[in-house]
């Protein structure tokens, strides 16, 4: 009895081992998703009332915990069961990432008016309490249904790091990928929420950090607000680009055609592959709008 339960914790231990090295490869290879999911949801939990900042992320956080109790089941089972249906499915969720940044970029910059009547910031005292909340919810299903890509994203990446591990590891090591990514992505999402109060507190006990930070948080946020659309059209590019060969091979080329800044021009092909698709979307859904007579 003693031998087999010593036997069976050497077997747990050695698990947890190979567990541990699935973990670290497939989180380093998703850290630049994670970079994009941090700045779309931090440009997202913007423009909330100051005392609903927290709960904002927190209800978008548990929304994306949800999307990943859907995700790791049906991403296991579709790579065991239909492993030529996940390229697909991913480029249908990037087409999706890029029509939603095209479709913001024309509502922001072609429908003024309209934008500022729909607008993120629900701050106004002409609106009601009814009418914030209503407001606040659409911001958090936004926010889930873009984590909902994203979090596709990340999972279809640590699933083909571990394609080969047993099915049990693979399980449990997906499991912490997805808990890690939301606890390290909506942690500093609500860091990054609330660097104005932290830099008010600050000054209030006259101390010069405070002020930096005051003056730092706004333009941080307009900053993530450009790097949350760009990220939108760069992982939706990629993806669309990842599966369409044809134009993974001309990128690529382009790409290595500028040497050393190949790192850079790569994703900036991609973002430019995710306005061209986006827009296209975007016209076809217009088109397809107006002749239902809803414009």
């Amino acid at each position: 009895m003693a031998t087999s339960l010593l036997v069976l914790l050497d077997d747990i231990a050695s698990m947890m081992d190979d567990v541990a090295v699935l973990t670290k490869v497939a989180a380093t290879k998703t850290s630049g998703v994670m970079g994009d999911d941090l700045a779309l949801n931090a440009e997202q939990a913007s423009g909330v009332r100051v005392e609903r900042e927290l709960p904002v992320v927190w209800a978008v956080a548990k929304g994306s915990l949800w999307n990943k109790v859907i995700l790791v089941p049906v991403a296991l089972l579709i790579s065991a069961f239909a492993p030529w249906a996940v390229m697909p499915l991913m480029v249908i969720g990037g087409l999706f990432l890029c029509f939603e940044g095209v479709e913001k970029l024309v509502h922001k910059y072609l429908h003024q008016e309209e934008a500022a009547a729909h607008s993120p910031v629900i701050t106004s005292p002409d609106l009601s309490e009814e009418e914030l909340l209503a407001v606040e919810q659409g911001k958090i299903k936004g926010a889930i249904r873009t984590d909902f890509v994203l979090s596709a994203e990340i999972i279809v990446i640590s699933l083909g790091t571990m394609s080969t591990a047993p099915i049990g590891e693979q399980v449990v090591a997906l499991s912490l990928v997805s808990l890690a990514a939301t606890v390290f992505v909506y942690g500093l999402v609500a860091g990054i929420v609330k660097i104005d109060d932290a830099g008010l507190a600050l000054h209030r006990r006259g101390q010069a950090l405070g002020a930096v930070l005051l003056k730092a948080a706004p333009l941080l946020m307009r900053a993530l607000s450009v790097l949350g659309t760009a990220a939108m059209f760069t992982v939706g590019g990629g993806i669309i680009a990842h599966g369409w060969h044809a134009a993974e091979v001309v990128l690529e080329g382009w790409a290595h055609a500028t040497g050393p800044l190949a790192v850079v021009t790569k994703p900036v092909l991609d973002a430019l592959l995710g306005v061209v698709c986006g827009a296209a979307l975007v016209a076809v859904y217009t088109g397809v709008q107006k002749a239902r007579g809803k414009h």
